[in-house]
């Protein structure tokens, strides 16, 4: 059998508080978090690698956003001591008054004594 991080709830705890707070922030700050192996889906669209990705986050249409987390979901990957990590929420972009819904997911793999990001799911819920 394969073995587990036993901290996979806390790593990706604290994965998902540095990572929204960074993105609410200061967004190029996310860069370190990704690689060129890196695969983003944002609503239905793929980009892969480390600039395509933070060219499509740096280039969305509002320039505040807050995200307000509401569960945060962690399971250990055995297969490469990872961590999975499933995320909803709710967001607010610039001035509006309106409430999204979001749903996100991460699979982090460990790199150099850390963690970064190999895949990133966002999806809003809609409808």
């Amino acid at each position: 059998m394969a073995q587990v991080n036993p901290q996979f709830a806390q790593i990706g705890e604290q994965f998902v508080q540095h990572f929204y707070n960074t993105f609410d922030t200061n967004r190029m700050g996310l860069t370190q978090l990704y690689t060129n192996d890196s695969m983003l889906t944002f609503e239905g669209e793929a980009f892969q690698g480390q600039q395509k990705i933070m060219e499509k986050l740096n280039n969305l249409k509002f320039s505040k956003i807050a995200h307000k987390l509401t569960k945060v979901d962690c399971q250990p990957n055995p297969f490469n001591n990872g961590v999975m990590i499933f995320v909803t929420g709710d967001l607010k972009v610039d001035e509006d008054d309106n409430v999204l819904k979001f749903a996100e997911v991460f699979h982090l793999v460990p790199h150099g004594g850390s963690f970064i990001i190999i895949n990133d799911m966002f999806r809003l819920n809609i409808g």
